[in-house]
């Protein structure tokens, strides 16, 4: 079974919410961000008291690295001011309330695969704000954009789904294995890739299963049955696992010729081409033993994790911490008033008993960080360079290869908070950087 080195196996928790087929949700109040990606964040294109209609563009920004906003229903602009932000704790957004009215009906458009131009395709992906879905929110139109001087060969889509609880990419999988595979043939299309591959978990066996059936007369496609193992989602670790190929220090998966994006990713695509639909909604899974009622649903950008977590018949009575994403990278909520942003896979709520906080012990220098570390970092070097704030050194030790994980943190005996160090050391390079 194809897999990279270390890493670790944890407790997979998905058989809370694996057999939950995606639920369609129509909130009647949505909350959009102005910056729900990797990049510049957007202006607004609309004030107050403008109605609008659903997958109307809203915001935009005219950095190459950003991606516009649409309006995820139709309705009011009743604000846009500051609101509590999932990621970055406040940021400026613009409120939207309903008409009430039903969804928009997306009519299909007639579309010849074979005669889209790379160029074509990379703009209908930009105007319709498509970003990695897999939680990093890096726009896509500038992975599908590579310097001349780096040809890519091969594009993997990413459907391992790594992180315990998470099952959302699982359910799109089954339920839009034909949508993710035309998404996939439009990614290689737009790079010009002769070779693609789909890359899922054999925790996942029915995905991969239904993806051979599908793909048993595709030459150049082809589906890879990967170890469960995390992170075996990481782009870097895919590739490895995949191809063999490794991501030069420092580099990117172009450097070695290949383009990674996630199943839900390919998804979008698919629609933004066949539909004309900009991404309005995504695939959230809700789970955790503090749910009552574990869910998939496909909302909305912009509902307020409440209204989610109310569609799962709110929360046990000892529930205790609410995270966006999964436990290993996810962020830990300090208000259920967040909307749901491009990048949320998740919403996860664990109870006050799973909540273990113990005290920080001394490291014994048992290496197991370096032992389990999937990029070969130091990372008992770096949490030690950072406590002592010896930034410049930081950089020997390529801490900005660290793809924060939390391998490192989840091993180590001494409870030494290492991924939160490496932040924090990346953030002085950075702030360095800038002066």
């Amino acid at each position: 079974m194809k897999t990279f080195k270390q890493g670790i196996h944890l407790s997979e928790m998905k058989e809370l919410s694996e057999d939950k087929k995606i639920e369609k949700l129509f909130p009647s109040r949505v909350i959009l961000p102005l910056s729900q990606h990797t990049g510049a964040p957007c202006k607004p294109l609309v004030k107050k008291g403008d109605l609008v209609e659903e997958g109307e563009k809203i915001a935009d920004s005219s950095s190459f690295i950003s991606s516009p906003i649409h309006a995820s229903i139709s309705g009011k602009i009743t604000l846009i001011g500051k609101m509590p932000h999932p990621v970055m704790g406040e940021m400026g957004a613009i409120i939207i309330e309903g008409d009430g009215e039903k969804r928009k009906n997306w009519e299909e458009n007639e579309v010849d695969l074979s005669s889209l131009k790379k160029d074509e395709i990379r703009k209908i992906v930009r105007e319709a704000g498509i970003v990695g879905l897999g939680g990093a929110a890096f726009p896509t139109h500038v992975k599908l954009t590579p310097p001349k001087d780096k040809p890519i060969d091969t594009v993997i889509l990413n459907g391992c789904e790594c992180e315990p609880y998470l099952t959302g990419d699982y359910r799109i999988m089954l339920e839009r294995a034909d949508d993710c595979i035309y998404g996939l043939k439009i990614i290689m299309r737009a790079t010009d890739a002769k070779i693609g591959y789909i890359g899922i978990e054999n925790n996942k066996s029915k995905a991969i299963s239904l993806m051979r059936s599908k793909l048993k007369n595709e030459d150049n496609i082809k589906v890879v049955p990967l170890k469960t193992k995390y992170p075996e989602g990481g782009e870097k670790m895919l590739i490895k696992a995949v191809l063999n190929r490794e991501v030069p220090v420092g580099g990117l998966p172009l450097d070695v010729g290949v383009v990674v994006n996630n199943v839900g990713t390919a998804v979008a695509i698919f629609e933004a081409v066949k539909y004309s639909k900009p991404l309005i909604e995504r695939v959230v899974t809700v789970t955790g033993e503090a749910v009552n009622k574990p869910a998939n649903f496909l909302v909305p950008l912009g509902t307020p994790f409440s209204y989610l977590l109310e569609k799962c018949g709110k929360l046990k009575e000892n529930a205790k911490k609410v995270i966006m994403g999964g436990p290993m990278m996810g962020i830990s909520q300090y208000t259920l008033d967040v909307p749901v942003i491009k990048g949320t896979s998740s919403i996860l709520v664990f109870t006050e008993e799973e909540i273990e906080l113990e005290e920080e012990k001394p490291c014994i220098k048992c290496a197991r960080c370096v032992d389990h570390c999937p990029m070969g970092l130091l990372p008992t070097v770096l949490a030690r360079l950072v406590k002592n704030e010896r930034w410049q050194e930081l950089r020997d030790y390529n801490i900005m290869d660290c793809i924060e994980c939390g391998c490192c943190t989840y091993v180590c005996p001494s409870k030494i908070p290492i991924v939160h160090l490496i932040k924090r050391g990346k953030l002085q390079l950075r702030k360095e950087k800038v002066k």
